[in-house]
């Protein structure tokens, strides 16, 4: 591909809500942490690593028997979860990695959990993080 010689009418997205397909047998929770595994397909957040963090799941999908047969509607954006620890605000701006679903820590538990992404605030119901591809 050479460069353009005139203007190009651009696609784009809004980059806030992506569609992913889900992986075979797993239940996205609306709300819950959103992340791909290693094939690309949608599973809830889970202290596992090797997952990406995209977002959070909009909806309530269950994944069929096989990977990919449904897709789940994902947000990216900044999201309170819970905290699997005493986090104080000395923690802005640090990674935050997935516990569960529903959980982040400050540490990554010997390298046993997914970074979840930015902590942007802390407050006594939660940890503010900012989740997204």
């Amino acid at each position: 591909m050479s460069a353009l010689t005139a203007d190009r009418d651009t696609p784009r997205r809004d980059g806030r809500d992506y569609g992913f397909p889900v992986a075979a047998g797993v239940v996205c929770h609306a709300g819950a942490i959103a992340c791909l595994d290693a094939s690309g397909h949608a599973t809830p957040g889970a202290s596992a690593t090797g997952l990406t963090a995209v977002g959070r799941f909009v909806e309530h999908v269950a994944g069929g028997a096989e990977p990919g047969a449904v897709s789940v509607l994902v947000e990216t954006g900044v999201f309170r979860y819970v905290a699997a620890e005493a986090i104080d605000r000395t923690a802005i701006g640090a990674d935050g990695y997935i516990v569960d679903d529903q959980t982040v820590a400050l540490s990554d538990g010997g390298g046993t959990r997914s970074r979840a992404g930015r902590i942007v605030d802390v407050e006594p119901l939660g940890v503010w993080i900012r989740i997204g591809v």
